[in-house]
């Protein structure tokens, strides 16, 4: 019995030490982020003249407060997630979207479904710079009628 706690004690702390890497490997993006405009690519979709993210983030919590200006004028909402990959749902302009979110090594992806103007499907890599001043949202947006790529950078604010 002591022979074989012997072999099986370093693997589990092998184990733990890896699980305890792994999760401080992961970003925090907590805090206020402008989006940078001019690096930020909206390919087909319309662009915001202005965005600001508020961004809470104490795992599995994560939220978003959005504040977006257009020509229509300026619309906040809030997105809130879960990033142990349960389901949440939240409401933009009256659509309901429903999200799962699950880290992949360094970067948090966010893929939901919902209706806006028709079915889309978002699937967005959350990814922070080393130095942790920029955050980088890729977004592969489907809806009936074709797909578009955006890349949203963002600086800390």
């Amino acid at each position: 019995m002591r022979r074989a706690m012997a072999r099986v004690f370093p693997l589990l702390l092998l184990g733990m030490t890896f699980a305890g890497a792994q999760a401080e490997d992961r970003p925090n993006f907590s805090g206020t982020w402008k989006a940078n405009m001019s690096k930020s690519d909206f390919g087909r979709g319309p662009a915001p003249e202005a965005r600001l993210d508020r961004i809470t983030h104490a795992d599995p919590n994560l939220k978003d407060t959005i504040t977006q200006r257009n020509q229509q004028g300026e619309i906040t909402y809030d997105m809130n997630y879960s990033t142990d990959g349960k389901e949440t749902s939240n409401t933009v302009r009256g659509n309901q979207f429903k999200s799962t979110v699950h880290w992949d090594a360094a970067e948090l992806v966010i893929e939901s479904i919902g209706t806006l103007g028709g079915h889309v499907t978002l699937k967005d890599r959350w990814s922070l710079s080393a130095d942790g001043k920029t955050l980088t949202i890729q977004r592969h947006a489907a809806r009936t009628f074709g797909s578009t790529e955006q890349k949203i950078v963002f600086d800390k604010q």
